[in-house]
């Protein structure tokens, strides 16, 4: 069963990790090379991605398939 985000819910990095099927390197490195949305900050020591920004380059990676 999927779970159901609005698309401003704020995934912390293991659910774009799950989601993806990214591992964090990858993901920092895409985001470092500005091919991966960049986190937003949650506070001093957290950050999260929005899922609307997620699923967006998510299905911008399907025509590249």
């Amino acid at each position: 069963m999927t779970k159901e985000y609005s698309p401003f819910t704020v995934l912390r990095r293991r659910q774009v990790e799950e989601l993806t099927g990214l591992a964090r390197s990858t993901i920092y490195e895409l985001v470092k090379r500005g091919l991966f949305p960049p986190p937003i900050r949650l506070g001093r020591r957290a950050v999260g991605w929005l899922y609307h920004e997620v699923e967006a380059w998510i299905e911008s990676r399907v025509p590249a398939r």
